[in-house]
């Protein structure tokens, strides 16, 4: 039986420019942006990534900080454009990436359910219906009506991940957040994962936890220096990556 595949990467390159010299302040950097005085150097996020993902498949991608790995979520996820190269997704897609980025900090966390929620293209009806069960999922009950200004990193993390989980969406990406909270959350969040995977969900996953990726995935992507150095079944690859010199 054919299986479609709902994200396709082809020769995929991203490239950044860095500058060369330290500048001190905005004003500094106007005006040698002005005089074309400012120097880069070009650096390599991803080069020439091609990768095929099917519908339903558990993804993850394993490598060093810096080998690309966040940078390919976020070209599957819209976010980035790449410099080079075609992706192609199937389906509506939840990025789990930076959870809480369209909070107000200012606002109660009640508020943010609600301001998020719109953010993410759920109607308020919606909202109204999931809300009991987004905060009893993030444990903060007791703090629905405090701003988040006052929250901790966890707790911000925490709130934004039962926002983005509440439907199910065709393409799930995930960005190192099920190490969001304790380790009671933790497994909360894998079982939701798991949830949406016996769903037909597809999911690609970034996490620094092997043992995390080895439980969850069915392939893995392994990238080196924006390359990709291997592609295959989860078990063979990630023995391999975890007995190479790093």
């Amino acid at each position: 039986m054919f299986v479609e595949n709902v994200i396709t990467l082809e020769n995929i390159t991203m490239k950044f420019n860095m500058p060369k010299e330290k500048v001190d302040s905005l004003k500094e950097y106007f005006i040698k942006f002005v005089k074309r005085q400012l120097k880069f150097d070009e650096f390599i996020a991803l080069n020439n990534v091609s990768v095929n993902i099917k519908a339903g498949e558990v993804v993850g991608l394993i490598g060093l900080n810096g080998s690309g790995k966040s940078t390919m979520l976020k070209i599957v996820s819209g976010i980035l454009k790449p410099s080079s190269g075609k992706v192609t997704t199937n389906g509506s897609i939840s990025p789990l990436i930076e959870l809480g980025a369209g909070f107000d900090m200012d606002l109660t966390a009640r508020e943010n359910v609600f301001l998020n929620g719109y953010v993410l293209g759920y109607s308020k009806a919606t909202m109204l219906e999931k809300y009991d069960e987004i905060i009893e999922f993030s444990e903060l009950r007791d703090f629905q009506d405090v701003a988040i200004k006052n929250f901790s990193s966890g707790m911000i993390a925490r709130l934004g991940f039962s926002i983005a989980t509440i439907t199910r969406p065709d393409i799930l990406i995930v960005d190192e957040i099920l190490s969001v909270g304790d380790f009671l959350f933790q497994q909360k969040c894998e079982k939701r994962i798991n949830e949406m995977m016996s769903g037909g969900t597809t999911v690609l996953i970034v996490s620094h936890s092997i043992d995390q990726i080895e439980r969850l995935c069915d392939r893995v992507v392994w990238l080196e220096k924006g390359n990709v150095k291997a592609v295959g079944e989860t078990k063979e690859i990630c023995e391999v990556y975890k007995t190479s010199e790093r």
